[in-house]
């Protein structure tokens, strides 16, 4: 906020004069060279309503304050003095809140469930310098919702014009609906097709997360290097980074992405329900992105050094478990189902245990190579899927060995064995039908049992973990069921859902899941679909063809319909492969590893919460590769598993809650509601008449629904919105609102119980329309495109540097005053909206409660506004005293009101310390050489870097005064109308 040119003071609200204009500030920012980097909006007659930028700097651009000495005084002709209430309303809106307020000052403005639980996570990140911390939240519990509740008091705050979102790309559209629809909070996709929009839209050569302020974009695309050189000349105010243990192992390029974005943002949040890849250090490293001088060494630390930055909560954890029962109904106990071996199957059986995983008469397994011990248990695995994925795992394999051998022809014969042993299995794999398949068979006559078929509604997800297992359910399920076949992958009752999908095609296959009047009723799936993607909402039944030998995997599987907001209890199937002769005291591996999996994790899932802490390797492939390697050992299961982690770690690891206690802050306002608000503000701005003018009508058969058609200006800041939103619901043609949480609730409920249903082929644009996923009306919060329209259009109505007089009940006259320090980034340490009154007498009085004042002198809505008969130049010669007493009483208000943000940032610098000494003794105790020396390198940037944050975090400067308005004695008494 502060210029180098003369160390001037900018906010957003204030008035500047520059190129010879006067502008209205939108949006104020530091940058590292440019000085202030200003977003303005005209108020003078030559450039009214022009949006424009500018950089106070002294090479740049010369911007100057209008001075609050000078600040013209002009009476409120007003009906109701409705200007008067609706500039100083939008003046409160616009400012953001003080750096030291860390109470939520959004709750119960949003479309969701009023959750304590949900709350903490945003407690407990405005607790920190940084708004910083990782949601590690169970499966289930609404992370995407937590995300969104953060971002909103960042907004509110002025610490949220420039946001990033990463998540996976099959998740983008499911979070850019929710945070859309939920909190008004618009996200510009960059996926595939985004990105090839923007190119058309902006100008050529320009950086699109400069361009546009907050932006949603897979992980996939965003680690490519081709977005580093963007990446790097971008400073965001958040970024939220989705399924973020994908960025943990060092070296790849997820981790070198998250390396690149947590310095270049203020706040950073980090979301994952399995945040922990078994190694401590690497969970450490974690954390050092949101804190770098939580952790000296990212090896050796205890629970404590991570408090801070952590919450991870389950459904049974005390503090939900009382909030969500009613929302979210128990699973049922798991069911498994013995399907016998055909006999090409006992073949494969016999074959596989008797030459790879048991073989007898002191015979060893015919594999050499890479990974030669737990191959066997590979095979294994791809059998218990189908016999079509293990001939292709075959295939693989002998293709592997060809390519060995042909590069190193002296390991022909060392690897003739293996290859023999694999051309016999695969024969036998050849040999099985699909007809015969014994799963397939079972998963038949179950979906049957389920209900599954033409003309009923129920659905089912199936899970697998080989890709030619879910190819193979898709071209013989919808022949078994009665199903029309579709030669379409993105048709038909029967689909897949996989890696091998471009990212539009995932994410329009999980919206048609969700979408009630959608033909999709099986979903075939990867793993890819148990990390994230909500299939709850029209679904409860969930199949697992083959069994993950993880107990993280199966946990994310279930998750997927078994989360917040089912409300049917969700029923989990798995089908085991078993042989015609099973012994029940020597089980094959489905019923030895597979089951006692799925029974396992129940038990977790009902007792400690966190599958994960039980083995603790925080991993879905180290879970694996423990389990074969137990296997291969001889170890019993609950040797391998056993039913309760021991490690202390771990079970810190399963459950940190934060304490989410304390009052909520209440912004002061000067109207009852955001709508009401809203509805003086058109009549406002469109001179009492905007059904006339923009077509402002409440609906007939919705009483509850606002419409209008929006201006150009409005049109713009619309743009930001879901492409497809913008052209399934013409929201430009007409933009339809609600303020009413239920109707909203409706309204979103029947997008996705009559969306989807589209025709084959080409449709209309009516068509398209009523089978939108998007609900046809948008819940308006505070931070709603249109609340932010027209708060700057009521600012910009008042000429320059001018505040309005309204007659009221009082004796004499009261100036209304704001009063403000920042902080070299812009932000608010110390705010008041005071009224000082006694000025005439030169015996100044203040009070700082301006609603309160407000309102006990009739400032409100039906009030009259009786003529004003007093001295105008009277008045305004008592403004430099207005203003001079203010300032003088900020000075006092900021020892009281700054004192919580001194204590933090006194606490932050003695971390630091503490933490630059423990650094320096690891450090000290490497030898000479380059890892001692780009330690101690590190040691000082970090440092350097974090005292720079303290000092700029600090308040500098002197206080922004600024004349709001003045209140003066009416001749009459101020009776409201109708009285």
């Amino acid at each position: 906020m502060t210029s180098v040119a003369g160390a001037a003071k900018f906010a957003a609200g204030m008035q500047v004069r520059a190129r010879d204009e006067d502008w209205l500030v939108v949006e104020a920012s530091e940058t590292a060279q440019d000085g202030t980097r200003l977003d303005v909006r005209g108020i003078s007659p030559l450039v009214r309503d022009q949006r424009a930028v500018f950089f106070a700097h002294e090479s740049l651009d010369k911007v100057t304050p209008l001075h609050p000495e000078d600040t013209n005084l002009d009476v409120d002709t007003s009906p109701e003095c409705r200007r008067s209430r609706l500039f100083i309303d939008a003046l409160i809106r616009k400012t953001p809140l003080p750096l030291s307020e860390q109470r939520l000052a959004t709750v119960g403005t949003h479309l969701l469930d009023d959750l304590a639980y949900q709350r903490e996570p945003a407690r407990a990140a405005l607790r920190g310098l940084q708004p910083r911390l990782l949601i590690a939240d169970a499966v289930g519990l609404g992370k995407t919702l937590e995300v969104g509740l953060l971002l909103s008091e960042l907004i509110r705050r002025g610490r949220g014009e420039r946001i990033l979102v990463v998540t996976p790309k099959a998740i983008l559209e499911q979070f850019q609906h929710e945070l859309w629809t939920r909190f008004a909070i618009p996200l510009v996709r960059l996926d595939s097709s985004g990105i090839e929009r923007i190119r058309r839209n902006i100008p050529a050569g320009r950086n699109p997360f400069s361009y546009y302020k907050r932006a949603i974009i897979s992980i996939d695309t965003l680690r490519s290097d081709r977005w580093r050189s963007h990446l790097t000349q971008v400073f965001w105010d958040a970024v939220v980074i989705d399924e973020s243990h994908k960025l943990i192992n060092r070296g790849t390029k997820n981790n070198r992405l998250a390396g690149l974005l947590a310095p270049r943002t203020d706040a950073l949040i980090l979301a994952s329900a399995t945040p922990h890849n078994g190694e401590r250090e690497s969970f450490g490293e974690l954390l050092s992105l949101l804190d770098p001088t939580a952790i000296p060494d990212t090896s050796d630390y205890d629970e404590t050094q991570l408090d801070h930055l952590y919450v991870r909560r389950h459904k049974m954890s005390q503090d939900v478990s009382a909030e969500i029962g009613h929302k979210w109904a128990t699973r049922k106990k798991p069911r498994a189902f013995d399907c016998p071996a055909s006999d090409a199957e006992q073949r494969i059986f016999e074959e596989l245990y008797d030459v790879w995983i048991s073989p007898g008469d002191g015979r060893s397994a015919p594999v050499t190579g890479k990974g030669a011990r737990l191959f066997p248990y590979t095979l294994l695995k791809a059998f218990l899927s189908s016999h079509e994925a293990l001939a292709e795992t075959v295939k693989n394999r002998i293709n592997s060995i060809d390519e060995d051998v042909k590069k190193n022809p002296e390991k022909k014969e060392q690897r003739a064995a293996e290859r023999s042993a694999l051309v016999s299995l695969g024969e036998l794999a050849a040999e099985a039908t699909v007809q015969e398949a014994a799963k397939l068979r079972r998963l038949v006559a179950e979906l049957k049992d389920m209900g599954v078929g033409p003309g009923s509604d129920e659905r089912v997800v199936v899970f697998s973990e080989r890709r030619a297992t879910l190819k193979m359910l898709h071209e013989n399920l919808p022949g078994e069921l009665g199903f029309e076949a579709s030669t379409e992958k993105m048709e038909g009752a029967v689909r897949q859902l996989h890696g091998g999908l471009s990212d539009d095609e995932q994410q329009r296959t999980v919206k048609d899941f969700g979408l009630a009047d959608t033909e999709l009723r099986i979903l075939l799936t990867g793993d890819i679909a148990s990390e994230g993607v909500n299939l709850h909402r029209q679904c409860h039944q969930m199949i697992h063809y083959d069994l993950p030998w993880s107990l993280i995997t199966i946990e994310q599987r279930n998750g997927r319909i078994d989360r917040y907001g089912q409300e049917k209890k969700p029923e989990v199937r798995a089908l085991l492969l078993v042989r015609q002769d099973e012994d029940p005291d020597v089980p094959s591996a489905d019923r030895l590893v597979s089951c006692r999996l799925l029974e396992r994790e129940d038990e977790v899932h009902r007792t400690l919460g966190e599958a994960a802490s039980i083995l603790g390797l925080r991993d879905e492939d180290a879970e694996e590769n423990a389990i074969k390697t137990g296997l291969a050992d001889g170890k019993a299961f609950d040797e391998i598993v056993p039913a309760q982690t021991a490690d202390p770690f771990d079970l810190f690891m399963a459950q940190h809650t934060v304490d989410g206690s304390g009052e909520h802050y209440r912004v002061p306002q000067l109207f009852a509601s955001t709508r009401a608000f809203v509805e003086e503000a058109l009549d406002e701005v469109y001179d009492e008449n905007p059904q006339a003018k923009i077509g402002k009508q409440w609906g007939e058969d919705h009483p509850e629904m606002l419409s209008f058609v929006p201006d150009r200006e409005l049109q713009r800041r619309l743009l930001v919105l879901p492409q497809t939103y913008l052209d399934e619901r013409g929201v430009l043609g007409e933009l339809r609102v609600t303020f009413d949480p239920a109707f909203a609730q409706q309204r979103l409920n029947r997008a996705r119980e009559l969306s989807g249903g589209r025709p084959k082929g080409a449709i209309t644009k009516q068509t398209r329309r009523e089978t939108s996923g998007w609900p046809d009306v948008s819940f308006v919060t505070d931070q709603h495109p249109l609340v932010e329209w027209l708060t700057d259009k009521v600012l910009v109505r008042l000429t320059r540097n001018t505040a309005p007089v309204i007659t009221a009940n009082v004796d004499g006259p009261k100036f209304l005053m704001q009063g403000m320090y920042s902080n070299a980034k812009g932000h608010p340490t110390v705010l008041a909206w005071s009224c000082v009154s006694g000025l005439e007498h030169g015996t100044p009085e203040f009070d700082d409660d301006l609603v309160k004042v407000l309102n006990g002198a009739g400032v409100e809505p039906k009030m009259l506004n009786r003529p004003f008969a007093g001295d105008l130049d009277a008045l305004r010669a008592l403004v430099p005293d207005a203003v001079a007493a203010t300032r003088r009483h900020l000075k006092e208000l900021r020892g009281i009101q700054e004192e919580p943000l001194i204590e933090r940032l006194v606490e932050y610098e003695k971390r630091l310390q503490a933490w630059r000494k423990a650094s320096e003794t690891t450090y000290e105790q490497l030898t000479l050489g380059v890892r001692r020396e780009d330690a101690e390198q590190r040691v000082e940037k970090t440092a350097i870097e974090v005292e720079k944050l303290i000092e700029d975090l600090a308040t500098q400067g002197e206080a922004m005064v600024r004349v709001i308005g003045v209140l003066v004695p009416a001749t009459g008494t101020g009776e409201k109308k109708g009285a």
